[in-house]
């Protein structure tokens, strides 16, 4: 019925091509018109994946209650002092929450006025006393730099210091005049010889150790605007960081590095390496295509013709798919490389069958409704068997992917549609030339012969190959990080890896949502005594301990230093005059102590008394530099100084609202966040610290879920497409080719060739992952029709099939296919790159199952068996 049918509707286009042409022409012309005025599409991949699966109801819930903890930019914000990477932390983050064209919020999860003010309370009792010790220790030395912070001032307050150890050359406290004049000589010296260098008096004067050491460090969360329209939505966000950035000369010359990472930066730049060498690979696709086309049929004009049927079909497939699902996804798009493999198949079968119709002198007209006779309905049932393997993935919950079926799907029968009535109409019009030589492969009757001859040996081997790729199969790794899927070589991939290095940083957490703040605090407890927690992190966590005695080590220190960090009153302005005054007597002091006090501290004293000697000799422009150096620092660590002093006890209701908003939500709900002992970037840990969490509470998200349960499902929905695929597949060839023993026929290589694949991808090292994985309908639906073709031209008594035009139309059909898409292979997107490998590599089973295995495991045609059978 299938093949009376196309006969039917290839003949009336054979013989009304202008009507059949306009028409095409007119369905596209809509199409594009269709597409131009409601094409959308997602980069979002939270939509890839269904919202109805546990995991993702507990990512919702998390993001409902804390919105502003999606879709961020993590700006990272390295100085080469302490004060550089907070000064420049409070100037950027000032700049980006001033912009709100570009950012809905700015934050600063480790800085900010809270943490200047508070920040000694978040030592231990040890770490406080010391901090607050060395800071009295410090007072004569700070009274001066108060009180005049200037180069003039930090000569004088150098100048008093070592007047004070000459004076006195056996006190202890000498010995901690060694370090500043050790690191003024370094930052002196440097300038004076051009070289650029940074000072710090937060490390000199007023730091702590351990949790209260100064960090270099400093982070700015910004949640920018997005338009997931655009295929990188946080493009025109990061471009105004870098930009912000750039206007306050926070780069390399000025002791600043600002490093771009975050969930929006890594997925811009994830499109922006797939569009990088978009072109190119392109390019290559079209060529390697076009140039098999070519061989395949060895005319110009059939090679038009098939290429403007796909690109027909291609288009109405798009208007069409659009209509379906409204939005495009970035795994639905991928019907585009789906279409063109399977539909060019199908013009391969016409175009070559054709040929071979006109080469034994048959007309145009009658070679098509010939060649219409011969593949109809082989050609109808590999489309419906690719549509049903395609449709098997509806109801999984890989929304992705099932959108890809629906689009893909309908894009077989459309591929079908125009290869029985434009591809027709186009030779008609374009009269294609017959053929100069044979079309079959007359010089593979040997290999006919041998493989009919020794069909058992080769059965046994394929057998082997299988039992081998089945044995394999327990080190068929999935990896379900999708951090390996992106270049690791982009800006915000190495600030990613930088990070990950970092434990308090890491983006690898995991959050927990609790029903109040006391039951986030119980549960953090609980989930910290387990071996793979580092640390649980509540709303109380920003509440420091031991408040009741580590306030009076504060207030003490803010009572006698007040006078001195707050002087009263102003010194004469700074002149040159009087700042090179102030070093001269500072030289003349530090050679004083040179010469009281030998040994380190003595020399140290000597450096730096030439460093003096030489900038009062200098010119104004080089002690500028120098106070640059300096006092900028100075400044900086003065009023952080000031604002430590005014440490209050703080409770969870005092929390600054920024900070109680992230951690306490606006109906009560409180997060914890878990951060992983050992190494975050380890696939392992992930596993182990997941699994650990989530026995505890079950509700737990973040990153390390999202990955593993993603690979979970994406598995799932493969195994069952799979199965689903396979049952269908096989009741429909039942219901045409009536035999169980033929459908088997069809659908073992198909499974072998998938086998295969998969041993393939062990030996060679190569995992299955996000992206590769979409191969494999591919794999399936190219599989189902090559079989199919050999099946059914079998079932009708043809032998020799290696010698047919059949053989031709599969072999080029596999290497347009193959060559084509093997470009991607040539992608900077590792995950793109993978895919096409994957390709290659499956197409290359595929080719050897259809032409090797099928034939040997079909054996000698049905009508001569049956007839062998009857004598």
């Amino acid at each position: 019925m299938f093949k009376s049918i196309i006969e039917r509707v290839v003949a009336q286009a054979a013989r009304k091509p202008l009507i059949v042409l306009a028409l095409g022409l007119a369905l596209t012309g809509a199409s594009i018109f269709y597409t131009a005025t409601h094409f959308d599409m997602t980069t979002d991949t939270g939509v890839l994946i269904s919202p109805r699966l546990e995991w993702r109801q507990n990512e919702d819930a998390v993001s409902a209650a804390f919105p502003q903890l999606n879709d961020d930019i993590v700006v990272v914000v390295d100085g080469k002092t302490p004060e550089l990477a907070a000064s420049a932390a409070d100037r950027l983050s000032e700049a980006l929450t001033a912009d709100q064209r570009n950012f809905v919020q700015v934050r600063r999860p480790d800085g900010g006025e809270f943490f200047d003010r508070e920040g000694l309370m978040f030592g231990s009792l040890a770490e406080v006393r010391d901090a607050t010790q060395r800071l009295i220790d410090a007072q004569s030395l700070l009274g001066v730099l108060a009180y005049d912070p200037s180069l003039r001032g930090v000569a004088s307050a150098i100048a008093t210091a070592a007047e004070g150890a000459a004076d006195k050359p056996g006190r202890p406290a000498n010995a901690k005049l060694e370090d500043p004049l050790v690191k003024l000589d370094e930052a002196v010296s440097a300038v004076q010889a051009g070289k650029p260098d940074w000072f710090s008096w937060q490390t000199l004067l007023s730091t702590g150790k351990g949790d209260l050491a100064p960090s270099t460090r400093q982070v700015i969360r910004a949640q920018p605007k997005l338009d997931y329209a655009d295929l990188q939505p946080g493009e025109a966000a990061v471009a105004a960081i870098n930009a912000a950035a750039a206007k306050l000369q926070l780069d390399a010359t000025h002791g600043v590095h600002i490093g771009i990472t975050g969930q929006v930066p890594l997925a811009d730049e994830e499109f922006g390496t797939i569009k990088d060498n978009i072109g190119v690979v392109g390019a290559l696709m079209a060529i390697a295509m076009v140039t098999t086309l070519w061989f395949a049929t060895r005319s110009a004009k059939t090679v038009t013709a098939i290429v403007v049927t796909i690109l027909s079909g291609l288009v109405i497939t798009l208007g069409a798919g659009l209509f379906a699902v409204s939005k495009l996804n970035v795994i639905s798009v991928a019907f585009i490389p789906l279409f063109v493999g399977l539909g060019v198949d199908f013009g391969i079968q016409v175009s070559v069958r054709y040929n071979a119709e006109r080469r034994a002198g048959a007309g145009i007209a009658d070679a098509l409704e010939r060649a219409a006779r011969a593949i109809g309905g082989p050609i109808v049932l590999a489309a419906g068997a690719i549509f049903l393997a395609l449709g098997a993935f509806l109801p999984t919950a890989y929304t992705g992917i099932a959108e890809l079926g629906i689009i893909a799907g309908f894009g077989m029968i459309v591929a079908l549609a125009l290869n029985v009535t434009l591809l027709p109409a186009l030779l008609m019009l374009f009269k294609p030339p017959p053929p100069a030589s044979e079309v079959g492969f007359a010089w593979a009757a040997p290999i006919d012969r041998w493989l009919q001859r020794n069909r058992r040996s080769v059965l046994l081997a394929f057998v082997g190959a299988l039992m081998v790729s089945i044995a394999l199969l327990p080190m068929v790794r999935f990896d379900f990080n999708p951090m390996h899927l992106r270049d690791p070589s982009t800006p915000a991939m190495r600030v990613l890896d930088d990070l990950m290095h970092d434990p308090q940083r890491t983006p690898n957490t995991l959050s927990v949502l609790a029903p109040n703040p006391d039951a986030a605090d119980r549960l953090a407890a609980r989930l910290a005594r387990l071996p793979e927690v580092k640390d649980a992190i509540t709303a109380d966590s920003f509440v420091p301990s031991d408040q009741p005695a580590k306030l009076p080590l504060i207030e003490d220190a803010a009572f006698l230093l007040d006078a001195t960090v707050n002087p009263f009153d102003f010194p004469p302005p700074v002149d040159d005059a009087s700042t090179v005054k102030a070093l001269q007597k500072a030289s003349g002091e530090l050679h004083r102590l040179a010469a009281a006090q030998p040994g380190s501290l003595g020399e140290a004293a000597g450096r730096l008394a030439g460093d003096f000697e030489r900038l009062a000799q200098a010119s104004p422009q080089t002690r500028e530099r120098v106070a640059k150096v300096l006092v900028d620092p100075l400044n900086v660590t003065l009023d952080k100084l000031r604002m430590s002093l005014q440490a209050s006890e703080v409770t969870r209701a005092t929390l600054p609202p920024g900070i109680r908003s992230d951690w306490i939500a606006k109906d009560g709900r409180a997060l914890v966040e878990l951060v992983p002992s050992g190494d975050s970037r380890n696939n392992e840990v992930l596993r182990k610290f997941t699994a650990a969490v989530r026995a505890v509470a079950p509700n737990a998200v973040g990153l390390p879920v999202a990955t593993q349960e993603a690979a979970r499902t994406v598995s799932y929905a493969f195994v069952q497409a799979g199965v689903l695929a396979l049952v269908l597949v096989c009741l429909l060839l039942y219901a045409v080719l009536r035999s169980v023993r033929e459908v088997a026929f069809t659908m073992a290589p198909v499974v072998l060739s998938g086998f295969l694949t998969l041993g393939t991808c062990v030996l060679i090292g190569q995992p299955l992952n996000f992206a590769n994985i979409i191969a494999f309908p591919l794999l399936f639906g190219v599989g189902v029709a090559f079989h199919i073709y050999f099946v059914m031209a079998w079932w009708r008594g043809t032998g020799d099939l290696l010698q047919t035009s059949l053989a031709r139309a599969v072999l080029f059909s596999a290497l347009a296919t193959g060559s084509a898409f093997g470009a991607l292979w040539f992608s900077d997107h590792p995950g793109t790159a993978s895919m096409g490998l994957i390709l290659m590599i499956s197409l290359i089973w595929t080719l050897v199952c259809a032409l090797i295995f099928e034939p040997a495991l079909l054996g000698p045609p049905r009508k001569k068996e049956r007839a062998k059978n009857a004598a």
